[in-house]
């Protein structure tokens, strides 16, 4: 089953839009057959699809689709009294073992619906699994790549494919074992991967493809530098400084903090998102904002697994740039993945509104920076409702109770604090509209694979 591959009704009508001019009321956005939006007219009589708050869309930098199907599964404490993402890290591996081809394609286009819904119009998905249990090859290297590239077919949702270089299991080099063995390549292997998975996209127009080797634990020096030079310019993300322990690991091989080292020594540039970045010094958060790269925040995983909080207010006070992203897809909701970030900071420095300024609330600036920080670390043309932007549209129910005493800036506050994304009615996804009164047009099919892959990988658990 494919999701609509055609634009319905060109015409979307609000009552009021977020443009690149700011908020105006009574838009009209009109949509070309390419999926792009072709006018953006406030002042306009209602036409077409009627909508009540009319907002870019905001792109998902960060997913590992297949997690999604552990959600709810590592909730229990393990064998050490204080549980941590080693232990999680665990139990994800033996996950592994039983993952088909076809159980990953189901699963992950269970969870881009789901972030459709949430008001995801796309998402980067970092993917790692690329080989057999037991780390033999399929005969199609990219089979893996081309079931997420099938699961996109199917949700509609916009696809960032980064496909991961993983070669060893630590900075000493040692050996992949376990479940890792799946995630297995050498750069030569990578490379022929990669331009596999390139070809898989080449008729794709939602759909474009980037590198992320997995983190500087995984990678060798040399290895990382070939994959720069293989990217090319396009996306090029990787995990940074999630936990202390690989802080300390790379410290010690090294002689430099993973953000110090990698700044000091790749041409580290707006096309690098860098994800979570949880464990920094005050240079090198200075330092990674002045870069130009995107900071890939989860605080939903992150707060799941106990990583740590992000500096956000050191990073904005030098101007970085952030997006957000669902990672382990334990939970996922745009609102409340905008609203644990903003909540953690006000732990951290007791405070409130931290991510404020003079002149956008808390919800404004939380919204503006994840629309254009996904935007960049997945160079997609989107994060704002304006003349040749890819149509990837949100719209929020203007008639809830949530938004009676608001209004502008603070619809976004009233959403993210105060209310969740059962706000969001409507998503278009490069002009597409997929999801309609709350609900994606294909979940019932969709989610009825879902249930049976489940069903048969929690027997085989």
């Amino acid at each position: 089953m494919t999701a609509s591959s055609t634009i319905e009704d060109p015409t979307i009508w609000a009552q009021h839009a977020l443009t690149e001019d700011g908020w105006k009321s009574n838009v009209l956005v009109t949509i070309d057959a390419d999926g792009k939006i072709s006018s953006v007219q406030a002042g306009q009589p209602a036409a077409g699809i009627r909508t009540g708050i009319l907002l870019p869309a905001v792109a998902n930098l960060h997913s590992h689709a297949f997690q999604r199907a552990m959600a709810g599964m590592t909730e229990q404490r393990g064998p050490d009294p204080r549980d941590s993402f080693w232990t999680w890290r665990k139990l994800m591996y033996g996950f592994l073992q039983h993952l088909t081809p076809d159980d990953a394609e189901a699963i992950a286009a269970f969870g881009q619906i789901e972030m459709l819904e949430s008001g995801y119009a796309s998402v980067g998905e970092f993917h790692y699994l690329h080989r057999q249990p037991g780390g033999l090859s399929y005969t199609n290297c990219a089979e893996m790549c081309e079931r997420i590239v099938a699961a996109a077919n199917s949700s509609g949702i916009g696809l960032t494919l980064l496909p991961v270089l993983y070669e060893h299991g630590g900075c000493d080099g040692r050996a992949l074992t376990g479940g890792q063995k799946r995630f297995g390549n050498s750069i030569d292997e990578f490379s022929r991967l990669y331009t596999d998975a390139r070809q898989l996209i080449v008729d794709q127009p939602n759909m474009n493809i980037g590198i992320a080797p997995h983190s500087l634990r995984a990678v060798s020096q040399s290895s990382l530098s070939a994959a720069v030079l293989l990217a090319e310019g396009n996306p090029f993300h990787i995990h940074i400084a999630e936990q202390d322990a690989e802080v300390e690991e790379v410290l010690d091989a090294w002689n430099a903090r993973p953000v110090e080292w990698l700044l000091d020594n790749q041409p580290v540039d707006a096309s690098w998102c860098l994800i979570h970045a949880t464990q920094m010094q005050k240079h090198e958060t200075e330092n990674l904002a002045r870069s130009k790269a995107v900071a890939g925040l989860c605080p939903i995983t992150e707060s799941n697994l106990g990583d740590g909080i992000f500096d956000g207010v050191a990073y904005q006070q030098h101007a970085g740039a952030w997006g957000v992203g669902t990672d382990s897809n334990v939970r996922i909701s745009l609102s409340e993945e905008l609203r644990t970030l903003e909540y953690s900071l006000r732990l951290k420095n007791k405070g409130r509104a931290i991510l404020a300024d003079e002149h956008r609330s808390t919800g404004r600036v939380l919204f503006d920076k994840a629309t254009a920080g996904g935007a960049q670390a997945l160079q997609r043309k989107t994060g704002q409702i304006s003349v040749g932007q890819s149509a990837d549209i949100l719209a929020l129910n203007a008639n809830s109770s949530s938004f009676i005493a608001v209004e502008k800036d603070q619809w976004l506050d009233a959403w993210m604090f105060a209310s969740d994304d059962r706000l969001i009615t409507d998503v278009w996804a490069a002009g597409k509209h997929l999801v309609k009164n709350g609900r994606h047009i294909e979940r019932e099919n969709i989610e009825q694979r879902y249930r049976k892959t489940l069903s048969v990988l929690c027997q085989k658990l």
